[in-house]
């Protein structure tokens, strides 16, 4: 394996914020600044910032992109926009690593911006974390995001809805949650003429919650549709998979952005959260979970291993062996978990290719 530095001729390091973003171009050779400047978020600015990254760094590769590396914070957030567009003009750009900064030292703009850029200099470039590209990934990240804010939402309606019915006697036995023919009910309500004013309003309430809960059931279920359509679009064939759903597939499509952005089985694992690190001491030799990586990646494994668990018949007679050798449910969920990334990477490198 080689490291960005014997690879790449320059490194381009931006510190992403709202309204401005620090560029720094390092020359990987020496690790020296060759330029640094600011310029505006808005995307006449953007498209000067990548003519000055091209002319800062064409001198000595003769146009060559495949010779310049991007390394951006927040390519989800901030830097979103401009890594899409330095993407799409054929750099290859990456999340830069974490910063590591030594107690008492200076911090602005311009020192973070060389920090991103020099914190890739000795990585490998097979273990780089490219951004995600594409309009696809960027849908299915948009129609994710609101499906997860709606999910929370929701369960905040009902857990007010809940404690409502507990602390104000409306007629419902609230000593289990309401289920959906409740909140169906109470939706229905109609107003008391006999009623104090504090039980009106009480019923006021949990009728506004309740008819809000059922509205963002239909809103989830459009939102899954949606979901549907693109995957059926893009890999029809990973709803094939046992325990993959469409926001499931959504989720692990979403990560795996496109061909090339994960290099390897073992860079999906590690994406996922789901790779083990030896953690051996003298005569003890053990592994652990590593717990970095795409945490919602890492959710979708987790149900799809406990739909598996609980209805395939392969997966339950694994767990029966397993158990026989003293395993406990959350290691064997987390070798589970190992195999279902091997599993869907090969699946996708084959579906995408």
């Amino acid at each position: 394996m080689t490291i960005v530095a014997d690879t790449y001729t320059y490194v381009v390091g931006v510190d992403t914020h709202a309204a401005t973003h620090h560029y720094a171009v390092i020359e990987t050779r020496t690790g020296a600044v060759l330029a640094d400047a600011e310029f505006p978020t808005h995307t006449k600015a953007l498209l000067r910032a990548a003519d000055w990254i091209a002319r800062r760094t064409g001198e000595h590769t003769d146009g060559d992109l495949a010779r310049v590396l991007i390394s951006i914070e927040g390519t989800r957030s901030y830097g979103a926009q401009l890594a899409m567009l330095l993407a799409q003009s054929g750099y290859r750009v990456v999340d830069a690593p974490s910063p590591k900064r030594e107690r008492g030292s200076a911090k602005n703009d311009q020192i973070d911006a060389v920090i991103a850029a020099r914190g890739s200099l000795h990585k490998h470039t097979d273990q780089l974390a490219d951004a995600r590209a594409g309009q696809t990934s960027a849908t299915l990240q948009v129609l994710l995001t609101a499906r997860n804010a709606m999910t929370n939402e929701r369960t905040r309606a009902i857990n007010a809805l809940n404690a409502l019915l507990r602390v104000h006697d409306l007629g419902i036995d609230a000593r289990r949650k309401v289920d959906r023919t409740t909140i169906a009910s109470i939706t229905r309500w109609r107003t008391r003429k006999n009623d104090t004013a504090l039980h009106t309003i009480a019923r006021a309430e949990a009728i506004r919650l309740a008819t809000r809960i059922l509205a963002l059931d239909e809103e989830a279920k459009s939102n899954e549709a949606a979901l549907l359509q693109i995957v059926k679009t893009t890999a029809p064939t990973l709803l094939d998979l046992t325990g993959v759903g469409p926001v499931n597939a959504a989720i692990v499509l979403t990560a795996w952005s496109h061909p090339g952005r994960i290099r390897n089985e073992a860079s999906f694992a590690k994406l996922a959260g789901v790779c083990p690190l030896e953690i051996s001491s003298g005569r003890r030799h053990e592994h652990r979970l590593n717990r970095t990586g795409d945490r919602q990646l890492n959710r979708a494994l987790h149900s799809i291993a406990k739909t598996r668990m609980q209805f395939d018949p392969t997966t339950r007679d694994y767990v029966a062996r397993r158990t026989a050798q003293s395993l406990t449910k959350p290691r064997i969920r987390r070798c589970l978990k190992r195999y279902i990334a091997r599993e869907l990477y090969r699946h996708l490198a084959q579906a995408t290719t």
